[in-house]
């Protein structure tokens, strides 16, 4: 049997609300889970309290040949660090622009343009 660590959707329209579960492979997303390990919360404000995962059952799973979703991986790589970040990253500095003028003409001689107009 090919176990999977996956997450499962349970909440309404727009409202996700999804729990962490250890699943076979082939059932389908809202099936029966074998265990449940965590929970991820999107609508929660403090990005640090939105997920919540018993890190020793998934290294147990992960032991026993499990693998783990892609986005699951993140969160749980997330929650081993405790880097979850609230604004997005800076960005890079910019020089300064700096107006282009035309070449001062000194007075009495008539600019590239107009001498042209004037031929």
């Amino acid at each position: 049997m090919a176990v999977r660590i996956r997450m499962k959707k349970i909440g309404r329209k727009h409202r996700p609300f999804y729990r962490i579960c250890v699943m076979d492979s082939r059932v389908h997303r809202e099936g029966k889970a074998i265990e449940e390990i965590g929970w991820y919360d999107t609508s929660v404000a403090d990005k640090s309290k939105r997920v919540k995962v018993d890190l020793g059952r998934v290294e147990y799973w992960v032991s026993v040949g499990a693998s783990m979703s892609d986005r699951v991986a993140t969160l749980v790589k997330k929650v081993k660090t405790n880097s979850f970040t609230t604004a997005a990253a800076p960005a890079p500095m910019q020089s300064p622009k700096i107006k282009e003028t035309a070449p001062e003409v000194p007075e009495g001689e008539a600019a590239p343009a107009e001498a042209a107009a004037a031929e």
